[in-house]
């Protein structure tokens, strides 16, 4: 990074000092626009019209290749499912009042066929009607299948009005099935689960948010301006997400990930720029004895406090961005779609969140210029005066931080050694980690459509897909032949009758458990893949896209993980000049991470915060998540990492002792390091109360990781080693302190 890199802040920031109203406005209209692109669509529905659900797909896998052939070989469309309990379906009247029922599903616009057992011929007695009637005789189901070549609209449209119908089916059957109950399933309902879980999510996390920052600030002027950014940065999200979603199939978990990326990226560097900028006008103010105090326009102090603050405060907020964002980008170096599409995602919404962090909020603080430094409303009230003089930040070099960091460094080795025991202890359960591939697991326990996906495997065991398909490119003889085998194979309890498709023939493989994604479900697969029957043959289901999505993840991992930490490695060099730094960040943030997935082990995979967090254990943790926590968290501990040495660096390059630069250093950043923790950790919180299972896992160790590395590491452990190491944290070989001095950026 050349060192004119400095002077290119310092520039950005006279010149949004110099047009603060005319960038206010500029944001204002990109986030009104994006709001509404992403609420509304263009020519083809909102966001969460086009996201997609399913278990997750790599490209290219054979699971993904056989269910891409069974897409084109099927002649039908969405559908949906009434599970009709409480009925009588050998009763005369049932089958009377169910036929102005069946011709108001099939006059519904879009709608190519409606079955029910009472409308074959001969009733419940013709045996294709045996896996449509409940297995103990008290009711039956009615399955409605659109045509397969509606748009868009159309097929919302009819979804909409055939859930509508099916839902009322027990009032239209009155007298003939009093007791009568309906559980509809189908198609893409859990995006509105999705949508669901968002809304709680911020109608937790904002108003917390915005007391914490009330504390942190002193005030709600200053707490107001992250907001501002966060606004800004989700909306560009959003957007961003509608986009891709012409390109390419996007999950709709990704929508809840960009949310809380967004959210708390922009309170993170929101809250360093506002700290910096009142910092800095405070020491202008006391330059000037407060001459000036009552002007608003063309204040000389406010235009340099701007300046110094993109200069200092705003390198530091791009460095943290570029080192998130590479941590999170390396998602796209996987095969899976959903990681790629999170990647891509993700930053968008960080280059968003750092656009408003150097522009958005430097011109809010221009407008507002003064009024920052003067005590807030808020001090005069009985009873707060004293709370905010303790949590609104202060230029002090002495405070509960700098004590902090001198106890730390009079005991370094201890608070090193138990710090880094007691992360080993929380890393312990990661041992037993299970990776899992779920579906219908990830419901919420409870949900309409638990009930439902409950009752057909419950009551309708024949009318459930088997939780292994196999696919085969040959004749119907053979593949019924080569059934037997199957039907031989550990772990079998039956195999399905072939079915034609299309050129292919369809054979369902059904394992001796309820659970698709077990690990006898896994073995079978295994073992049908292992069968050489003389034909092509694909395996796909559940189990078999665990093992294709653990394969993928497996076969880059490591190229991932060179990736991020030589990008890392080189980013902290450029800013710190050192090389043993950047090695000691990796290992504290190895080990944080492997403590946040420990505590996420302990309390989902064994199922210990089951009630706490109301959730049903599946066994293990979803393999994306994995992923996603890994990424995520380590470019949150690096955000962090950035903040502290930023300050320490500084202070050291004045001539400043490595010592007193840690204790003053974690006095400047500390305060900002914790506060925005708590705001991150209240944003992940607020998605742990949403009910699918995969937001809750991301959200609760997302928020375990933040609480983990602004306490043990940031506070405790990194002054320790830094204390430990002296002016060994500055060492770096010849060639390269030559290299680091040409290139080197000015704190």
């Amino acid at each position: 990074m050349p060192a004119t890199m400095s002077s290119v802040f310092a520039r950005l920031g006279r010149l949004v000092a110099r047009h603060p109203r005319a960038t206010v406005l500029v944001w204002l209209a990109l986030t009104a626009g994006a709001y509404a692109l992403a609420s509304l669509g263009v020519a083809g529905g909102s966001v969460f019209d086009r996201v997609t659900t399913g278990v997750p797909t790599v490209p290219g896998s054979e699971s993904t290749q056989a269910d891409a052939i069974l897409a084109d070989g099927s002649t039908g469309g969405a559908s949906l499912t009434l599970v009709l309990s409480g009925v009588d379906p050998d009763s005369a009247e049932v089958a009377a009042a169910m036929t102005p029922v069946r011709t108001s599903l099939a006059a519904v616009p879009g709608v190519g066929s409606v079955i029910d057992p009472l409308a074959l011929p001969g009733g419940t007695s013709n045996a294709a009607a045996a896996p449509l009637v409940a297995r103990d005789g008290d009711g039956f189901l009615v399955i409605v299948e659109l045509a397969p070549d509606l748009d868009d609209a159309a097929k919302d449209a009819a979804l909409a009005q055939v859930h509508t119908l099916l839902s009322a089916v027990p009032e239209d059957l009155g007298a003939a099935a009093p007791d009568a109950t309906a559980l509809v399933g189908g198609t893409s309902l859990i995006v509105d689960q999705v949508e669901a879980d968002l809304r709680t999510g911020e109608a937790i996390a904002l108003p917390i948010a915005l007391l914490v920052m009330v504390l942190v600030f002193g005030g709600f002027l200053a707490a107001a301006m992250p907001m501002a950014g966060a606004l800004a940065s989700i909306a560009g999200g959003l957007a961003a997400v509608l986009a891709m979603t012409h390109l390419m199939d996007v999950d709709a978990s990704v929508i809840n990930v960009v949310t809380v990326l967004g959210l708390g990226l922009s309170i993170d560097y929101g809250l360093l720029i506002v700290s910096r900028f009142r910092e800095e006008l405070h020491h202008l103010v006391d330059t000037d004895g407060g001459s000036g105090s009552r002007r608003r326009r063309g204040d000389g102090a406010v235009s340099v406090a701007v300046e110094r603050t993109l200069d200092t405060a705003g390198r530091t907020v791009t460095y943290s961005a570029v080192t998130v964002a590479i941590s999170i980008a390396a998602l796209m170096l996987f095969r899976p779609a959903i990681l790629r599409a999170i990647g891509a995602a993700c930053v968008a919404v960080i280059i968003v969140a750092l656009a408003t962090a150097l522009t958005l909020v430097p011109a809010l603080l221009a407008l507002v210029g003064r009024r920052l430094a003067r005590p807030s409303p808020l001090a005069r009230v009985p009873g707060l005066r004293r709370v905010l003089a303790r949590t609104a930040d202060v230029a002090s070099d002495e405070g509960f931080f700098s004590r902090l960091a001198t106890r730390v460094q009079r005991h370094p080795w201890w608070v090193m050694g138990g710090v880094i025991a007691a992360l080993a202890a929380l890393a312990v359960p990661v041992q037993h980690l299970e990776l899992r591939t779920s579906g219908a697991e990830l419901l919420p326990a409870g949900s309409t459509q638990t009930e439902f996906l409950a009752a057909i495997a419950d009551q309708f065991p024949a009318a459930q897909s088997a939780a292994i398909t196999v696919l085969a490119e040959a004749s119907l003889e053979q593949v019924t032949q080569w059934a037997d085998e199957l039907a031989a194979l550990p772990g079998v309890a039956s195999v399905d009758a072939p079915n034609p498709v299309g050129a292919h023939v369809v054979l369902g493989v059904r394992p001796d458990t309820a659970d698709a994604g077990s690990e006898t479900a896994r073995a079978v697969v295994h073992a049908v893949r292992a069968q050489d029957p003389g034909f092509p043959v694909w395996v796909t289901g559940q189990a078999a896209h665990q093992i294709d999505f653990t394969a993928a993840l497996a076969e880059r991992v490591w190229w991932v993980v060179g990736v991020v930490a030589l990008a890392t490695f080189v980013l902290l060099f450029l800013m710190t000049g050192s090389v043993v730094i950047p090695v000691k960040a990796l290992l504290t943030n190895a080990l944080s991470l492997a403590a946040a997935l420990g505590v996420l082990v302990w309390a989902f995979q064994d199922g210990h915060l089951r009630g706490l967090l109301g959730f049903t254990p599946v066994g293990g943790i979803e393999t994306y998540v994995v992923a996603l926590v890994l990424a995520f968290a380590f470019g949150l501990a690096m955000d962090y990492e950035v903040f502290l040495l930023s300050r320490v660096t500084e202070l050291h390059e004045q001539g400043v002792a490595t010592d007193e630069a840690v204790v003053r250093g974690l006095q400047r950043s500390g305060r900002i390091i914790t506060s925005a923790a708590a705001i991150i950790v209240v944003v992940f919180v607020g998605f742990v109360a949403g009910r699918l299972l995969v937001i809750k896992e991301v959200g609760f160790a997302l928020a375990v990781a933040v609480l983990i590395d602004a306490t043990l590491v940031r506070c405790l452990l990194v002054p320790a080693t830094m204390t430990v190491l002296g002016r060994w944290n500055w060492w770096a070989p010849a060639p390269l302190a030559r290299l680091h001095h040409h290139l080197m950026v000015k704190h």
